[in-house]
C-alpha cells in the first residue's frame, strides 16, 4: 500500500528520479536538515 506524496516532496522525488535515470555507476545522496531536504548530490563513476 502506498501513501500519498507530500506536495513539498514531489519536486525532490522528481529530481531524484531524473538523476537515477541516467546513472550507470555511482550514488545519489539526499541531505536532510531539520526534517527538510536541503541538497541532493550525484556522484557518478565512469568505468573505463
Amino acid at each position: 500500500m502506498t501513501q500519498p506524496v507530500n506536495k513539498e516532496l514531489e519536486p525532490v522525488f522528481d529530481k531524484v528520479k531524473d538523476l537515477l535515470e541516467g546513472l550507470k555507476y555511482g550514488s545519489v545522496t539526499i541531505v536532510v536538515q531539520n526534517g527538510k531536504v536541503i541538497q541532493i548530490e550525484k556522484n557518478e563513476k565512469v568505468r573505463l
